[in-house]
């Protein structure tokens, strides 16, 4: 399945998802009645027992969502997450650090914050959030030591399949809702323990209530791992298969499965009660559960997938070798020659340079990096002055490189968008983005503007949001500042608003789209003329052509005419909310359309695939760092 039809059954699980709780909570409710029926014979009773416990279910579901708004940070936090340090020097930390920038960058997402569970030896992983702008990632400390570089990058590349494909928030849905239903066993438990000391008749009455509903909340609890069981064992499958997908070899996340099987402290988590929690979640499983109620399919299996020829016997020989030798990761990467690469990566392609890129080959790239992906990324990083690079990951003056990343050539117009940044974030960080952008960015390659402004993100989602809030005006006032904005310069901004708001308020932000091509015919006919002008300046008769083919293909039965809006690029402000919310199928249609605005010559430049970049990833279709002109 590509993005698009991975989102649309992402979307299906979701309202799956909500059918099964339905029948969960109509299960439990009939077990309450029948309970309470059998001992009061009353009617009323019953009712009353009815009414109660749905709204303990609802309360329970409403407090746990609210309490995870805060997105993928706060599960990371609950699970008794250390954040990975800024300035880290750990090797184990800095080559995660780097794993996952580069995935991240060859995704076209912003770099989610990173989480070590230190105190847990077995081999795991999990991705959390409502989308990719509030995106955290959390490794096992046993994954940091045990798995060399190819196995680490599996995994993350296994993660990440989650975050691009609308698995997250199905998953963090799934966390509020599952404790509702399991909320009657929890007030069983919390009676049981702290009632014991009750006597007579109201005692008796407390301890058989909690007894009942450790009974009946037992029912909830099965109906909780049989949902997060039938929700989540073909979505780890699949992200298997995207996994390899990506890094186009099977050797590392077959091994890490392997460890998993042949180590003793496999994949479980110590603290039982969050592994029942977040077990949906994780990259392996992190309690022992019966086969038909577990939330990931077979070990051997998931391993046979990726190996057709493997035999689960050699486990058994694996374990007796690593009981006597664990495996150390960091000494296997030494031995397999998998370090840290050579920081000279070849030269990026010249600014003028030409891609040759038809529609669907631009829409099948939406989310679907692959090991040419991967490469670029690491290669667009290691381009980076390794200065620079550190100073966008630290909290301290991630705003000033990414405010200089706006700042103008012109010198009048840099003058007046200091003065903007100024008068609302201070003129200390004013001089330091000026500072950035004469001696640092002068000459940044255009397809290094967005990775440098993806690894900044992680550290400017730490400020404080009135710092955010001030930072954002600042950037649209520098984007306004003269009247004239390119389309580059808006999106880029644009992007960068969109992300930071969706980081500050996630749960707000997360839905999977509905809406249908014919409902958004104005939206399109504006974004497709902004597009199709940018792609071809100065060759109007090429743009027209370049935006009729596009609407063609997205509205075939519409005669709209090409009419550029006279406020240019501003025009934009108002379709990416209707667009955003068009449905799978139709986003698709949509990518396929701005291909052709953007290339209507089957040739794309440098500039306009990083336009074109820009475009998507505000779309939430995220596209590959660097396009390439193969499939």
């Amino acid at each position: 399945m590509n993005f698009f039809e991975q989102q649309a059954a992402a979307r299906r699980g979701s309202g799956r998802l909500v059918l099964l709780f339905a029948a969960a909570v109509a299960g439990i409710v009939i077990a309450v009645d029948a309970a309470v029926l059998l001992f009061t014979g009353s009617a009323g009773a019953t009712v009353a027992a009815s009414v109660l416990t749905l709204a303990v279910i609802g309360l329970g579901s409403l407090y746990r969502i609210a309490s995870l708004r805060g997105g993928g940070a706060a599960v990371a936090a609950q699970m008794g997450g250390t954040a990975v340090p800024e300035d880290t020097h750990d090797p184990s930390l800095r080559r995660l650090r780097n794993v996952v920038e580069e995935v991240a960058i060859a995704s076209g997402v912003p770099v989610p914050r990173l989480f070590v569970l230190e105190q847990e030896a077995g081999i795991n992983a999990f991705a959390a959030g409502y989308g990719p702008a509030d995106a955290a990632i959390a490794v096992t400390r046993g994954a940091l030591e045990r798995l060399n570089r190819d196995e680490l990058q599996g995994v993350v590349a296994h993660e990440f399949s989650h975050v691009l494909n609308g698995d997250m928030r199905l998953n963090i849905r799934l966390m509020g809702l599952l404790f509702g239903i399991m909320m009657l066993a929890l007030i069983g438990q919390r009676i049981l323990v702290y009632g014991r000391g009750g006597r007579g008749r109201d005692g008796q009455a407390l301890l058989l209530a909690a007894l009942v509903a450790m009974v009946v909340g037992g029912i909830g609890v099965f109906f909780g791992r049989l949902i997060k069981a039938g929700v989540s064992r073909q979505r780890e499958y699949l992200a298997d298969a995207s996994a390899v997908q990506f890094t186009r070899q099977t050797r590392g996340l077959a091994g890490a499965l392997k460890k998993i099987g042949g180590l003793q402290e496999g994949s479980r988590l110590n603290e039982r009660a969050d592994a029942e929690e977040v077990g949906h979640m994780l990259f392996g499983e992190g309690m022992a559960l019966s086969s038909w109620l577990a939330t990931h399919p077979p070990l051997a299996e998931r391993i046979r997938r990726l190996e057709p020829g493997f035999d689960p016997r050699q486990l058994q020989a694996l374990e007796a070798r690593w009981r006597a030798a664990p495996p150390d990761g960091l000494a296997e990467d030494a031995a397999l020659g998998l370090g840290p690469r050579a920081p000279a990566p070849p030269p990026l392609p010249p600014a003028d340079a030409r891609l040759a890129v038809t529609p669907p080959m631009g829409a099948g790239q939406v989310a679907a990096p692959a090991e040419d992906d991967y490469r670029h990324a690491h290669d667009l990083v290691e381009g980076l002055p390794a200065s620079l690079r550190e100073l966008a990951r630290v909290r301290a003056t991630a705003m000033p490189v990414l405010a200089a990343l706006l700042l103008d050539a012109d010198p009048a117009l840099a003058a007046r968008q200091r003065s903007e940044l100024a008068s609302r974030c201070g003129e200390a960080l004013a001089a330091q983005a000026c500072e950035l952008r004469r001696t640092r960015l002068e000459n940044l390659h255009p397809v290094q503007r967005l990775p440098l402004a993806a690894l900044a993100f992680p550290a400017l989602r730490q400020r404080p949001r009135p710092e955010l809030d001030a930072f954002l005006d600042a950037i649209e006032a520098m984007v306004h500042a003269d009247g004239q904005v390119s389309v580059f310069e808006y999106c880029l901004s644009k992007l960068l608003q969109v992300q930071v708001r969706e980081a500050l308020d996630p749960a707000r932000h997360a839905r999977f789209g509905r809406q249908k091509a014919p409902g958004v015919r104005a939206e399109f006919a504006i974004l497709l003329a902004v597009l199709a002008e940018a792609g071809h300046p100065g060759q109007p008769q090429q743009a027209q052509r370049a935006y009729l083919a596009g609407l063609q293909r997205v509205l075939p039965r519409d005669h709209l005419a090409y009419a550029p809006p006279a406020e240019g690029v501003r025009a934009l402000d108002a379709v990416w909310a209707p667009l955003d919310a068009l449905a799978p199928p139709a986003k698709q249609v949509l990518v396929e359309a701005l291909v052709d605005a953007v290339s209507h010559d089957g040739q794309l430049g440098v500039a306009e695939a990083e336009l074109l970049r820009t475009v998507c990833a505000l779309l939430h279709c995220p596209l590959p760092a660097l396009l390439t002109d193969s499939p």
